[in-house]
């Protein structure tokens, strides 16, 4: 029998307000142990907590990107249960009236659109930290985390395969990175991915019973994970058993996902208002002001790309692929470069030494308009596409501009032909083994007779005029 995935995504991203979203105490990630904390997130009694408005600015903001509806009125619940990272035995979470609903996040994958429902995404306060690392059988808890801001997105299980998932999540990192609402740090827990997964006969209009898989680590362990939980629940029902409604954990060494307990169902949880909050009431002005300060997203953007400056599709791609990068290209175009020379020097030498270095393209030390001017020497003949490496790395590795760089290392390019024919002349005279089997009809020694002169000026000579003063002085 053959047999479809149905697949939603549920995604817990941490908002980077300063404060924690119900009291002041700071959300910096890292603090030593239960220093970042108060009476409110320690769950003590008597305690009253107080919402956090820029909390909801940047949670509209996220809805709005994902084309959803924001609720005129909405408001806090309590989800009750017991954990140990829970102080006050409840979380306070948004149930049936969440503050986005209805939107949608559209991906690519194979060079189709696919069109992803966005169900809700909801506000709600983040857990404590259980540690299991300090021996003898001990656990601790870690209170800093608790109350930090998340806001949780559901989709509707309109995934099909572990490759629409990774899509899905990288699109939607992309998107809020460029809203500069969380970090989406998945090492540090700012962004987590949990998949809903399962399996049918293909064409049955019933969807099967659904698997939780939970704590991956990232994006590519969340696809590998879903491709295992798919041949399972296959394997499973093929052999006449029936798929148990749980969550799983992912054993990333062993390449499997795991039982760790039976899904619990929203009645278990017993929501109710939240009674010490009031109802958060978003008007149209209020939502009209988020919604015109939203950056230009990163599809529409790469779109741009590519129709104002020509760019391909990978290229656009590349470029737009974080804010920061895609800013760095229009503040050189600015400054007078050229798109297309921009990109590239961006997208290969820029970047190779920004890898080498572990930094990110708004940490260089070499500023758009200064790639601008060197662009620029190039294009003037004042100094060579090799020169131009040379110079980018002193830029890379001082800060000082191109010309300043050009000027005390003496890098102007030789263009004067009395100079580079002598250059020629001498080259000539040491090679002329090359030199005869040039006149044997052997063309292709040219490049090497180029590369000598190249050598003996120190990369300074004109390369263009180089070839044509080495095949006059050679016909001569």
């Amino acid at each position: 029998m053959e047999y479809e995935a149905v697949i939603g995504m549920e995604v817990h991203v941490e908002i980077n307000t300063h404060s924690k979203i119900f009291c002041a105490c700071s959300t910096a990630f890292n603090a030593p142990a239960n220093t970042n904390v108060c009476p409110i997130c320690l769950g003590m009694p008597g305690v009253l907590p107080v919402l956090n408005r820029e909390m909801v600015n940047k949670s509209v903001a996220a809805g709005l990107a994902l084309n959803c509806t924001i609720s005129r009125w909405s408001k806090m619940d309590r989800k009750n249960y017991f954990y140990p990272d829970m102080a006050k035995n409840y979380q306070i979470s948004q149930y049936d009236l969440p503050l986005c609903y209805k939107g949608r996040l559209d991906i690519e994958v194979d060079g189709q659109v696919k069109s992803i429902g966005i169900t809700r995404a909801h506000m709600e306060e983040d857990t404590a930290r259980n540690t299991h690392t300090l021996g003898g059988g001990i656990s601790g808890v870690d209170f800093n985390r608790s109350g930090v801001p998340l806001l949780e997105i559901v989709t509707e299980p309109d995934l099909r395969s572990a490759q629409d998932a990774y899509a899905y999540l990288t699109t939607l990192k992309q998107i809020l990175q460029y809203l500069d609402v969380s970090d989406c740090n998945m090492e540090e827990g700012s962004l987590r991915a949990e998949a809903n997964i399962s399996v049918h006969p293909k064409g049955s209009k019933e969807f099967g019973t659904k698997t939780e898989v939970k704590n991956v680590a990232s994006f590519s362990g969340v696809a590998k994970a879903i491709e295992f939980e798919i041949a399972r629940q296959i394997e499973v029902l093929e052999s006449g058993g029936k798929i148990s409604q749980e969550t799983r954990g992912w054993d990333a060494n062993r390449g499997i996902t795991f039982s760790q307990r039976s899904k619990e169902s929203a009645h278990d949880y017993r929501y109710f208002p939240e009674p010490d909050l009031m109802p958060i009431v978003v008007d149209e002005a209020w939502e009209q002001r988020i919604r015109k300060s939203l950056p230009e997203l990163p599809l529409a953007k790469k779109r741009r790309f590519k129709e104002q400056y020509g760019l391909s599709d990978y290229d656009a791609t590349v470029l737009t692929s974080t804010r920061a990068m895609a800013d760095y290209l229009e503040a050189a175009v600015q400054a007078g470069a050229d798109a297309k020379k921009a990109a590239n020097w961006i997208m290969g030498d820029l970047q190779a030494l920004l890898t080498d270095a572990k930094q990110e393209i708004q940490e260089c030390k070499v500023p758009p308009a200064g790639l601008a001017e060197m662009i620029q020497l190039i294009e003037s003949g004042t100094i060579s596409g090799k020169i131009g490496k040379d110079v980018l790395v002193e830029m890379f590795a001082s800060g000082k501009g191109p010309k300043a760089i050009v000027e005390e290392k003496g890098l102007v390019q030789i263009t004067d032909e009395g100079a580079l024919v002598a250059i020629v002349r001498k080259v000539l005279a040491d090679n002329p083994q090359q030199v005869e089997q040039f006149k044997a009809g052997k063309d292709r020694v040219i490049g090497f007779l180029v590369g000598q002169v190249m050598k003996a000026s120190r990369g300074k000579a004109n390369p263009e005029k180089v070839n044509e003063i080495l095949r006059k002085e050679l016909s001569a």
